[in-house]
């Protein structure tokens, strides 16, 4: 299965990936329109450490501690990918506690978000990766 790697040699801190996951949470077809004066909430956040910098997101990992530790039964894997149901989810940030990636956060609406590979989005593919100028961010299979 595909995922989302960070290869933090690479990694410029542009932080351009939040926003165009940002804009892929969208729907919209203008970036401009959309993200003009908005305080963006991206499910992928760019960490600083030093002269280090690297690309924080879901790593969907073979076994998922946040889909265990969820109590409403909002996270769920199918086929790889950890996934929200947001309709199901109380708040109650259990999922976050669990991540050891820290890559759950909460949402505008008080809901839990967290990257889920853009596959709802018409592109169908990363865009964190997708745009990623110097290519830190791939979605690959390893």
């Amino acid at each position: 299965m595909k995922k989302v790697y960070v290869n933090e040699k690479w990694c410029l801190a542009c932080h351009l990936c939040e926003y165009y996951c940002a804009f892929a949470a969208t729907g919209s077809d203008l970036m401009y329109k959309v993200l003009k004066n908005a305080v963006i909430n991206p499910r992928i956040r760019v960490e600083e450490k030093g002269n280090i910098s690297f690309a924080v997101s879901c790593r969907h990992c073979e076994v998922p501690l946040c889909v265990k530790g969820c109590i409403s039964g909002a996270l769920s894997e199918k086929d790889g990918v950890i996934s929200i149901d947001k309709s199901k989810c109380v708040g109650c940030y259990t999922c976050v506690l669990s991540c050891p990636y820290g890559a759950i956060m909460p949402s505008d609406s008080g809901v839990m978000q967290k990257c889920e590979l853009c596959l709802s989005t018409k592109e169908g593919e990363p865009q964190c990766a997708a745009h990623c100028p110097n290519g830190a961010i791939v979605y690959e299979e390893r």
